[in-house]
């Protein structure tokens, strides 16, 4: 099969037939986090150790686009892009049986903005995916997972009342230690902090770049930081929309 990306839906693998292409050197502002995902990939397309990885933090910094810019440096190599809803994770063992038989590949379950409420059968299927139940995990897939949660399921101010403290120490009721145990389970995790002025500012040249617009002037800069003022957000996705907007209206 030739295929380098799929989508698991209506309980069965269906084929992508144009997959997004994301190239490393388009994202910036997040260096630390590439090197340490493209590490761990690396790793994993040669058949060594490798661990399961959750992507966090502010929206649009890149964690999706990372995910896929793997599939773009390493698909030559074997790697393959599977994207779950995270409604479907209670499929999980559906979806990596078939794998299992396929050597020669190494498949990557990208499970996109995720989060779970609490009592959920997905923290359960999730949790036994990642450390394994009584069934051996198949060695040729790992699961990538964002979301703008670093302990994926939300924390409400009630159990707060189950904290106790303990010789000087203060300890976290059984309902917390539980969602954060699932967090836990991801042997990498990479942090994505909100862009700076500066960082958003280089994004925004690399993306109209990429769109054929290699001249930078005043008036950009000055319309690039409006527009990110009235989203209330700087961001790689800012950067790329504002890019998009400007080339349509000046085009190149």
């Amino acid at each position: 099969m030739n295929d380098i990306a799929y989508r698991w839906r209506h309980h069965r693998l269906e084929p992508i037939t144009h997959p997004q292409t994301v190239r490393l050197e388009q994202l910036c502002g997040i260096d630390r986090q590439k090197d340490a995902l493209q590490q761990n990939t690396d790793q994993f397309v040669q058949g060594r150790p490798a661990n399961h990885a959750l992507l966090t933090g502010a929206r649009g910094t890149g964690k999706s686009s990372l995910v896929k810019a793997m599939l773009t440096a390493y698909h030559e190599q074997g790697l393959r892009l599977v994207e779950v809803q995270p409604h479907d994770l209670t499929d999980l063992p559906d979806v990596t049986e078939p794998l299992r038989a396929r050597r020669n590949e190494r498949f990557v379950l990208y499970v996109d903005d995720f989060s779970v409420a609490a009592g959920d059968t997905r923290l359960t299927a999730l949790k036994t995916a990642l450390d394994g139940g009584i069934e051996e995990p198949p060695d040729n897939v790992l699961i990538y997972a964002t979301s703008n949660r670093r302990h994926l399921v939300p924390e409400l101010a009630k159990e707060n009342q189950a904290y106790q403290w303990d010789d000087g120490e203060l300890h976290p009721g059984e309902t917390t230690e539980e969602k954060i145990s699932l967090s836990e389970r991801f042997g990498l995790w990479l942090s994505f902090l909100p862009f700076t002025q500066d960082q958003y500012l280089e994004s925004v040249r690399l993306h109209l770049s990429t769109l054929g617009l290699d001249t930078w002037t005043s008036e950009i800069e000055v319309h690039a930081l409006r527009w990110a003022l009235n989203r209330a957000s700087r961001s790689g996705r800012v950067a790329r929309q504002f890019a998009r907007d400007w080339v349509g209206r000046h085009p190149v």
